[in-house]
């Protein structure tokens, strides 16, 4: 009888072992799926980025790097409004730091500079993560 006992808590203990398992696998396949990508490639991030994005295909998760002078040029995180206008909405997050990681959400995913003229002279782009 301790032997059937200790049979079903082996096979207990191995199922919620696989589960663990495949827990793990599951969040690695997600991790392993997001894409990064330098905005700009090896320009960076700056004048006339709004084609940067076509034939790219974004999902969320994706990462997106701006590298630009932090004395030229910032990251604003906007909505579709912002994106058009060329003025950042009270409320949008301002990126600095010349080295900028943004993970997309899905949807629309808008981004411009503020200094002076750049938006206006195409420092902006619209990515849209599935």
């Amino acid at each position: 009888m301790a032997q059937g006992r200790g049979s079903a808590e082996n096979r207990a203990a191995v199922r919620l072992g696989l589960a663990v398992l495949l827990c793990f696998i599951l969040i690695q396949g997600e991790v392993a799926e997001a894409a990064v990508y330098t905005v700009g490639d090896r320009s960076g991030w700056t004048f006339n980025m709004a084609g940067w994005v076509r034939g790219k295909r974004f999902r969320a998760g994706d990462v997106l790097v701006f590298k630009y002078s932090p004395s030229a040029h910032n990251v604003v995180a906007v909505n579709a409004a912002g994106y058009n206008s060329c003025k950042a909405p009270r409320g949008s997050r301002t990126y600095t730091s010349g080295n900028d990681r943004i993970t997309l959400a899905r949807g629309r995913n808008y981004f411009i500079c503020t200094f002076p003229g750049h938006c206006q002279s195409g420092m902006k782009i619209a990515a849209i993560a599935a």
